[in-house]
């Protein structure tokens, strides 16, 4: 992985939320869930609500602009745009989320055969693709209502059974996300240990070495993420230039909240 000085280990990118709508009425995103990422919202413009289920039940949190919210591992999350929703998405572990750290809520079943998942996450060629996140997104709510129905009613069950059928899903490419952990989140930890100790004992030699860096936003059409249309961001320290970065280089994997990838979203 290219090294990032980018605060915190993190990802950036920028969601407009899906103003369509699923079978159920509600105008948002595919409910999904990360296994080991946290995510964060700043709520840029617009109003809407997200909605969870943990260990605690179902919830819904009123998003507006100014809004700051973030959810943990474990938490499956549902977007809902109830007018012009934007969001600035912060996701912790960089590169981890590329890598598969998300599983939509689709039935039961098909959470359950790789294969299914597979081909039910698949956003295939561009062409079409719009029509293909929608029907992917209805999947996902279908799954959710369940979820969310047996959390209303005290049930445990169907929570619990999912959050096993999601870890044996992505056990096989969990096996590099340690790696990926260490290259960046938690090598940045190890030097800010480093730099405090450095100044504890009267060494300030690394303020030589600032530097000021931007990220530039991928250019062309915004690529069709879980929870809406994506502006991804470079954050790392490579110089980069306008035509760089564009989201029609990123596959339907590619996008999820957070900026992942196509190898995520289709799995």
């Amino acid at each position: 992985m290219t090294a990032s000085s980018f605060s915190g280990g993190t990802s950036l990118s920028h969601l407009d939320v899906y103003a369509d709508a699923a079978p159920d009425g509600i105008c948002g995103g595919s409910p999904h869930m990360h296994l080991v990422s946290t995510e964060a919202y700043v709520v840029i413009s617009g109003h809407g609500a997200l909605q969870t289920i943990d260990a605690g039940g179902f919830q819904e949190t009123a998003l507006s602009a100014g809004s700051v919210v973030w959810f943990t591992p474990g938490t499956i999350h549902r977007a809902v745009n109830r007018g012009d929703l934007r969001v600035v998405v912060l996701m912790s572990n960089a590169g981890l989320p590329e890598a598969g750290d998300a599983v939509m809520t689709f039935p039961a079943e098909i959470v359950a055969d790789p294969d299914a998942y597979a081909a039910a996450a698949s956003l295939g060629d561009e062409s079409g693709r719009a029509g293909r996140a929608a029907v992917r997104r209805d999947l996902a709510v279908t799954g959710f209502e369940t979820l969310r129905d047996a959390a209303v009613a005290g049930d445990r069950g169907p929570l619990d059974a999912f959050h096993a059928a999601a870890g044996a899903l992505v056990r096989d490419r969990a096996q590099v996300w340690g790696d990926l952990v260490r290259e960046r989140p938690l090598a940045q930890a190890e030097q800010s240990l480093a730099l405090a100790a450095a100044v504890a004992s009267g060494s300030v030699a690394h303020l030589a070495d600032a530097r000021v860096h931007q990220a530039v936003p991928s250019v062309g059409d915004r690529g069709y993420g879980m929870c809406g249309r994506l502006r991804t961001y470079d954050v790392t320290d490579d110089d980069v230039t306008d035509d760089d970065v564009t989201d029609d280089d990123l596959t339907d994997d590619d996008l999820t909240d957070g900026a992942t990838t196509d190898e995520e979203n289709d799995r």
